[in-house]
């Protein structure tokens, strides 16, 4: 048996969410241990339907990680050395490794202050000063590399300014691949109508982790595109790069989604809307909450704009705060858990030192990874609970 949390209220309750879907659950998996097909069988397909749909999107391709996901959309773009593909500092490890991996080469952007998302403004900048657009493709001046790509991070729950986005996309010729591993179930304007993330770019990788706003019992991943011929590469580089039995078209992975976590996720995907809407709810609770406190300005930066609807759905509830280590030491001691998301930027990691950056070259990511910490939220959290965080948050800066 594994032992109970050592906290009292932690950063997310598992626990609570299993007990309301518990016997749905167990019918699922029952199914699928029943057929004993669990490679790529009905319950993946099943799945795969049900994301298509609920996304409105054309084809989805279940895969083994969010991580897995990113790797397999850049191969199905052909993306190799001689490449580059523009991304964020700030973000989880394998959004870069992604890149790394086949050869190419990240070109980082840094990200705005308040949201914590690539900026639109520096993306603008870079493209202006660096890429010069010819025969239907952009070269960086500056490395001779072609831009292949841009891989924006709908970070925390929260969307990027897509509209913006695919604007510099189509001038200066890449694809958008989104990394929507933390907002399944966020929706960005796109000119006037609203699609989900993860459907506007060429491609959209999801991640089930179970932490996630749509998480599984394991790793998961997923990812969602609206043309015929990517969906069918990928399923043939997931397996391996094979189309027939034992017939290799290319060097593809073993990246598949088993049908168990297939059948966990189809039964809780079905609460997903209610879910986003309940994080939402607490969002707005601890924005009124911290208001009332007097806190932003004085001990706290900032804390998450209000999202009606669902551009934010909040996977994480991210502060900006003021002696943040000792904030997060102290929240410990009173038994609530929190999280920093994340400590070192990207191009400051060590395994990614020969990419050639430095500190300073992305001030405000590196001065975010001193501030974020993450609070406890999911749509079983109490205002009850939420009281008690803000009132130990008010008491560490009171004393």
């Amino acid at each position: 048996m594994s032992s109970p949390a050592p906290y009292k209220i932690p950063i997310i309750d598992l626990r609570a969410q299993y007990r309301q879907i518990r016997d749905e659950v167990r019918q699922a998996i029952d199914e699928v241990n029943e057929s004993q097909q669990f490679i790529l069988g009905p319950a993946v397909k099943r799945f795969e339907k049900q994301m298509a749909a609920y996304l409105r999107c054309t084809h989805a391709v279940g895969v083994a990680s969010g991580s897995d996901a990113l790797l397999l959309a850049l191969m199905a773009l052909g993306i190799g050395p001689g490449d580059s593909v523009i991304t964020t500092t700030f973000t989880f490890f394998s959004t870069v490794s992604s890149i790394v991996r086949l050869g190419a080469k990240p070109l980082f952007v840094d990200i705005d202050a308040d949201t914590y998302l690539l900026s639109v403004d520096g993306l603008g900048k870079l493209l202006e000063a660096r890429g010069r657009p010819r025969d239907g493709q952009t070269v960086d001046l500056e490395t001779g590399l072609r831009i292949r790509a841009l891989l924006p991070v709908h970070l925390f729950g929260q969307c990027c300014a897509m509209n913006e986005l695919t604007a510099l996309a189509r001038k200066y010729h890449f694809q958008i691949v989104e990394d929507v591993a933390q907002a399944c179930g966020a929706r960005a304007s796109v000119g006037d109508k609203e699609r989900f993330a993860g459907t506007i770019g060429a491609l959209g990788c999801f991640s089930f982790f179970p932490t996630k706003t749509l998480g599984g019992f394991g790793d998961g991943g997923l990812i969602a595109t609206h043309d015929a011929e990517v969906a069918e590469k990928l399923e043939m580089l997931r397996m391996h790069g094979e189309r027939a039995k034992y017939h290799h078209e290319e060097i593809g992975i073993n990246s598949r989604l088993d049908s168990l976590q297939a059948a966990v996720l189809s039964v809780k995907q079905k609460y997903i809307e209610e879910w986003c809407e309940q994080r939402i709810q607490r969002a707005e609770t601890y924005r009124r909450l911290i208001d009332e406190s007097e806190l932003v300005g004085k001990r706290l930066i900032g804390i998450p704009p209000l999202s009606k609807d669902k551009s934010h759905v909040f996977n994480n509830y991210v502060i900006r705060a003021t002696r943040r280590d000792e904030l997060k030491q102290f929240l410990a001691e009173q038994g609530i858990q929190s999280e920093i998301y994340y400590p070192l930027p990207l191009h400051l990691q060590n395994c990614f030192a020969s990419i050639g950056y430095k500190p300073g070259d992305f001030p405000q990511a590196e001065r975010a990874a001193s501030q974020v910490l993450a609070l406890p939220l999911y749509p079983e959290l109490t205002r009850q609970q939420q009281e008690l965080i803000v009132d130990k948050i008010l008491a560490f800066y009171r004393s």
